[in-house]
C-alpha cells in the first residue's frame, strides 16, 4: 500500500502535487540545476548532474540547460549524450537505454493533467512512464509524451511529437509520429 505522496506519484497514482515533500524536493533541485547549469566545466556539471538522478551508466554527457523535476525518477544507461536544454518531467519514472544521443531541446513529459476540469480543480495530478530503448537517437525539438515505450534502435526525426509507443528499428517523424522507415 503506498503511503506517501511520492510514492502515489512514481507509481502513477493520483497525487497532490502541493504536498510539502515534493515541493521541497523540487525546491531544492531548482537550486541545484541553477547553480549546475551556470558552471563552465562540463565535466564537473555531468559529475554533479549524476548525483542528482536516480541513477546513471558511465559517460553521461549533458550539454547546458537540462531541466527536471525530482531527478529520483530519471534512469540513464552508458553513453549517454544530450544536447542543449533537455527538459526531463520525472513525475513517473523516465527510463533511458544504453548508447542513447538526444538533441536540442528535447522533452519527456511524464506528468499526466485530467482533462475532466472538476479533477484539474482538484488539483489531481497522475503520470505515466517513459522508456527509451537502447542505440536511439532523438532529432532536435522532440516531445515525447507520457506512457510513451520506444524500442531499441528507434530514430525519431526533428519535431516530432511522440504519443504513442513504438518497437524496435524504425525511424519516425511528425505530429503525432509515424514509422517512415524500418531499419536492420
Amino acid at each position: 500500500m503506498m503511503t506517501t505522496e511520492r510514492e502515489k506519484m512514481t507509481a502513477g497514482e493520483p497525487y497532490q502535487q502541493y504536498d510539502e515533500e515534493l515541493q521541497a524536493r523540487r525546491t531544492e533541485v531548482r537550486k541545484q540545476l541553477s547553480a549546475i547549469n551556470a558552471l563552465d566545466d562540463n565535466k564537473e556539471q555531468n559529475r554533479r548532474l549524476a548525483k542528482l538522478l536516480g541513477d546513471s551508466g558511465k559517460n553521461l554527457w549533458i550539454e547546458t540547460g537540462v531541466e527536471f523535476d525530482y531527478g529520483y525518477n530519471i534512469h540513464v544507461g552508458d553513453d549517454f549524450y544530450a544536447n542543449y536544454r533537455l527538459t526531463l518531467l520525472d513525475t513517473c519514472p523516465i527510463t533511458i537505454g544504453d548508447h542513447c544521443y538526444f538533441g536540442p531541446d528535447v522533452g519527456l513529459y511524464t506528468p499526466v493533467h485530467p482533462i475532466d476540469p472538476d479533477q484539474r480543480l482538484a488539483d489531481v495530478e497522475m503520470g505515466k512512464p517513459i522508456t527509451i530503448g537502447n542505440n536511439c537517437w532523438l532529432g532536435g525539438h522532440v516531445t515525447i509524451l507520457p506512457g510513451v515505450t520506444l524500442g531499441n534502435n528507434v530514430v525519431v526525426g526533428a519535431g516530432s511529437v511522440v504519443t504513442k509507443s513504438f518497437g524496435d528499428n524504425v525511424v519516425i517523424v511528425g505530429s503525432p509520429a509515424r514509422v517512415i522507415k524500418t531499419v536492420k
